[in-house]
């Protein structure tokens, strides 16, 4: 069964010559629904992301480090946005949550169609030493998965295997998520690069994995050694001083011309959807002017 709060499983396989990497996402996508309404095939998208960013997260150096993964395809479903740092906190939007689209002929989410491949995935990584990494490459298929793979071996020079997945409930709701990651170690061998080919191609389902015997059966389907296992948690770092902040950076008469013409000026977190709102009286306060 899924975990109540999600979890990355690490651990060293094939004689400690290949890293592994399994996640349970399902409570990480279920809050994303329900803070921005996603619609089944915009879960998906942004699930397999927030997954993939996630795992990324997992190799900071510093709780405090950050990085952003972003999705531009050119699909119907808009642009999709991931922050984490490395405290496993993550965060996400997809700009059209609300996108509907008919499932493949296979009967799965048309993941790929609401994201497109006419586009890059694109990931910066901040580890607080100088200038943030910054690497891209192109879409694949829009499907993520293979997106992701692709712009380890190009950007990163690290072939890695990579298997997501998103399950959606007749409900709305998430009810089996996450990913498996497999890397060879520098100086694996060509076996190891066999090995992790048919092993993720044993999750060609893994949702259902999921939903059914949890992230920790997968690990356990390998000879995992070092296992170690961490919370992976939806948490945004907005607020409403951060929000203020933006306002005062407008100056008083930008923002007094911007409350006159809506009436009320708002500040809008598309990570978490959350609005913050200034009228007069708040404008007043933050420039220091009595009522």
């Amino acid at each position: 069964m899924p975990e109540t709060v999600s979890k990355l499983y690490r651990a060293l396989v094939l004689d400690e010559r290949v890293s592994l990497a399994v996640l349970d996402t399902t409570a990480l996508v279920n809050e994303a629904i329900v803070r921005h309404g996603l619609s089944p095939v915009a879960a998906a998208a942004l699930g397999r992301t927030m997954t993939a960013a996630a795992y990324l997260a997992s190799w900071l150096k510093e709780e405090k480090s950050s990085l952003s993964v972003s999705v531009d395809g050119g699909g119907p479903g808009g642009k999709i946005g991931v922050a984490a740092d490395g405290a496993l906190n993550v965060r996400g939007f997809i700009e059209n949550p609300n996108i509907e689209l008919p499932p493949r002929a296979d009967g799965k989410l048309d993941v790929g169609g609401c994201v497109g491949k006419n586009g890059t995935l694109t990931v910066i990584r901040d580890d607080g030493e100088g200038i943030p990494f910054v690497g891209t490459s192109p879409l694949v298929s829009g499907e993520i998965a293979e997106d992701v793979s692709a712009y380890f071996l190009t950007s990163e020079q690290r072939p890695t295997a990579v298997a997501l997945g998103v399950r959606i409930g007749a409900d709305g709701r998430c009810v089996g998520a996450g990913g498996v990651f497999l890397q060879p170690l520098p100086g694996a061998g060509e076996d190891a690069l066999d090995f992790v080919q048919a092993r993720i191609a044993e999750y060609a389902n893994l949702s259902s994995v999921i939903e059914q015997a949890g992230a920790a059966s997968v690990v356990s389907a390998f000879d995992a050694k070092d296992v170690s296992v961490r919370d992976v948690r939806f948490c945004c770092h907005c607020s409403r001083e951060r929000a203020a902040s933006a306002v005062l950076s407008m100056g008083r008469k930008d923002a007094f011309d911007l409350l006159r013409e809506r009436g009320t000026i708002c500040v809008h977190c598309h990570y978490c959807n959350t609005d913050y709102t200034f009228d007069e009286d708040d404008l007043r306060k933050l420039f220091g002017e009595s009522a």
